[in-house]
């Protein structure tokens, strides 16, 4: 009897010694491969929220984690310094609308040294399908109402949906989402632009970031 439940136990300690390497070469086969279509997604989005020929460096690779002081308690930001000959010519800043109808909605603005903005698109939301995701260019071309914009003095009370006497269309039956997406855009450019050298000036330093 005791040789049988010594004989199982060793059994059961050989199968899971045994899944475990599985698991682990598994990981690591596949590991490289997963980073690697991260890096290209990065790489395709930086793409189109700041125009290639307006950098020669890259954008991956000029990374900087940002404070944004309204934005506390939220997930790890970033910001890609595009430069042309060393010089920042624009950046592409990841920001949060924590008003969304159904959370946080995340975003990455391009904004260029007159602030204008260059490209704005969706990271990750979850809004109702079919009324709130319309923000998502792959359901509506919606977010590429910012592209060419700035904010300013004379302009600044415009920065609203049409619905709250601003320039933005909102959505029939959700308002919320694109309110939401407008107020963060006009935040992040004003906050870019009060503090474009500072964000500029700071060591990249996204290396190792686990968020």
């Amino acid at each position: 009897m005791l040789t049988a439940i010594r004989k199982n136990g060793l059994i059961l300690a050989v199968f899971a010694c045994a899944s475990t390497g599985v698991v682990a070469t598994t990981h690591y086969l596949t590991q490289n491969r997963i980073e690697q279509q991260e890096q290209k997604q990065l790489l395709s989005i930086l793409d189109q929220v700041i125009p290639p020929q307006a950098h020669d460096n890259v954008l991956s690779d000029a990374c900087t984690i940002v404070n944004i002081p309204y934005l506390t308690g939220q997930p790890t930001l970033h910001a890609y310094v595009a430069s042309q000959n060393n010089t920042p010519t624009g950046l592409a800043i990841e920001t949060i609308a924590p008003d969304g109808y159904n959370g946080a909605i995340k975003l990455i603005v391009g904004i260029d040294n007159e602030g204008v903005i260059t490209g704005t698109r969706v990271l990750s939301h979850q809004e109702t399908p079919g009324l709130g995701d319309r923000i998502d260019l792959r359901i509506t071309d919606w977010i590429l109402a910012f592209t060419g914009k700035k904010v300013t003095a004379e302009n600044e009370s415009q920065w609203k949906v049409r619905k709250d006497g601003g320039q933005f269309d909102q959505f029939t039956g959700a308002t919320i989402t694109p309110r939401a997406v407008v107020k963060a855009v006009k935040r992040i450019t004003q906050f870019v632009d009060q503090n474009r050298e500072q964000l500029y000036r700071q060591p990249y330093n996204c290396n190792g970031d686990q968020s």
